[in-house]
C-alpha cells in the first residue's frame, strides 16, 4: 500500500487506464468506512482512501480539536481491507496560504446540518471537489448515514460536470442499532446506552407508516416524542423530507426519508431512514 501526501505523489501513483474508486474519510476508521472500502474494492481496480481531517467543515473549533485521529491504526485498517493508495494530505497541502476558493450548492446546504452547522456544507464540497480533481476517480463512495451530505455532492458533482459515479453506501449499525460513527467513541457509558433512541425511533416511525399511516405531520410528531422521551437526547431535528430536495411532505405516498439530529451530552449525533409507504386499503390519511 502506498501513501501520497500531495497530488503530484497521487497521480504518480495511479496507473493509466485503470478504473478507481475513491473512498473519502476523515480517519478513526470503523466498520461502516470498511464497508465502503469493500465495495469499492470489489467494483474497480485501484483503491484509493482519503484521509485528511477537513477543518473547514467544522464551525466549532473545539470539535475539530476532539475528533479522534490515529494514523497508523487508519493505515492498518486500509490496507487490511484492500486500500492500494492512501492519500494524506496536510492541511497546508490542501489549503496553501491564499487558498481563496469555495465550492457552495446553496439550496440544499441551507437546511437541517446546513442550518445548524453554518458553513458546514461549504467546506465538505471544497474538500470533496479538491479531492475528485486530485485522484479524477471513476466512482467515489458514500455512506447513506449522512445522507444530507450525500445529496449535497450528488448536486454538486451534477451541476459542475464532474466525471465521477457517486455510489451511495447502505448505513452500517451496531448491534443495538446505534449507526456507526467516529464520534460514538466520545460517548459517555450513559450516553451510549441512550444514543440508541435514534435508530429505534426511526424504526417505529415505519413501523406506523406500515400501518397505513401516511401523513407525515403525525409521523414527524410520533419521531420526535419518542426520541424526547429520552432524557438524556437534547433533539435539534426530526423530520420528514422529500428524498431529493430536502423539503418537508405533507406524505409519504411517492417515498420519503426521515432524518433526525440529537445531542448526547457534548456529542451530536445524525441519523436517518428511507420510509416506504404502505399499500392496499389500509392506508389512512
Amino acid at each position: 500500500m502506498i501513501t501520497a501526501l500531495n497530488a503530484a505523489e497521487l497521480r504518480e501513483a495511479i496507473a493509466p487506464g485503470k478504473s478507481v474508486g475513491l473512498v473519502p474519510t476523515m480517519g478513526a476508521l470503523h466498520a461502516g468506512h470498511v464497508s465502503l472500502l469493500s465495495r469499492a474494492r470489489a467494483e474497480n481496480d485501484v483503491v484509493v482512501m482519503s484521509l485528511f481531517v477537513n477543518p473547514t467543515q467544522f464551525n466549532d473549533p473545539d470539535d475539530f480539536d476532539k475528533y479522534p485521529r490515529d494514523l497508523d491504526r487508519d493505515r492498518r485498517t486500509a490496507e487490511e481491507a484492500g486500500v492500494d493508495i492512501v492519500f494524506a494530505p496536510e492541511a497546508q497541502t490542501m489549503y496553501p496560504t491564499g487558498f481563496d476558493t469555495v465550492v457552495t450548492v446553496r439550496a440544499l446546504s441551507s437546511v437541517l446540518e446546513g442550518a445548524s452547522r453554518p458553513g458546514h456544507f461549504a467546506g465538505v464540497c471544497t474538500v470533496v471537489a479538491k479531492l475528485l480533481n486530485a485522484v479524477a476517480p471513476t466512482r467515489a463512495y458514500f455512506g447513506q448515514k449522512d445522507y444530507q451530505q450525500l445529496q449535497v455532492i450528488n448536486r454538486m458533482t451534477r451541476d459542475l460536470n464532474m466525471p465521477v459515479e457517486i455510489v451511495s453506501c447502505p448505513i452500517v449499525r451496531e448491534a443495538d442499532g446505534l449507526a456507526m460513527s467516529s464520534r460514538n467513541v466520545r460517548l459517555s457509558e450513559d450516553d451510549r446506552k441512550a444514543a440508541p433512541v435514534l435508530s429505534k425511533a426511526l424504526a417505529y416511525v415505519q413501523d406506523i407508516a406500515d400501518t397505513g399511516v401516511h401523513d407525515a405531520y403525525q409521523l414527524r410528531a410520533w419521531l420526535a416524542q419518542t426520541i424526547e422521551v429520552e432524557a438524556l437526547a437534547k433533539l435539534d431535528y426530526a423530520v420528514i423530507v422529500d428524498p431529493c430536495d430536502l423539503k418537508e411532505v405533507d406524505t409519504i405516498d411517492h417515498g420519503a426519508v426521515a432524518l433526525v439530529a440529537a445531542a448526547f451530552g457534548s456529542v451530536r449525533l445524525i441519523d436517518n431512514r428511507i420510509l416506504r409507504p404502505a399499500s392496499g386499503p389500509e392506508v389512512r390519511r
